[in-house]
């Protein structure tokens, strides 16, 4: 799986890395049952998950708070991506 893997061409053309670098490295690791290391490569995944989860769920399945589950698990998912980010950016 991982020679199938595309580069980020913000890091490669730019020289520093996108918001979503870590993602494919950290789904394999996560498929692979390292769940630790999948969560220090990109924290987001797992906020994300659950996002996919419940909109998946909502699809087939209504329930009462389907909206708000909705927009915390986004807000969730957004906020991870950009503190984890910033902590990356500023220690490197």
């Amino acid at each position: 799986m991982e020679e199938y893997m595309l580069p980020c061409l913000n890091r490669k053309y730019l020289g520093f890395e996108c918001m979503g670098c870590g993602i494919q490295r950290s789904i394999s690791l996560f498929l692979k049952g390292e769940f630790v290391d999948a969560f220090y490569m990109y924290p987001g995944l797992y906020p994300l998950m659950f996002l996919m989860v419940v909109i998946l769920a909502n699809q087939f399945i209504s329930f009462k708070y389907a909206n708000k589950s909705i927009v915390f698990f986004a807000i969730l998912t957004v906020a991870t991506i950009i503190i984890s980010y910033t902590i990356k950016m500023t220690t490197h």
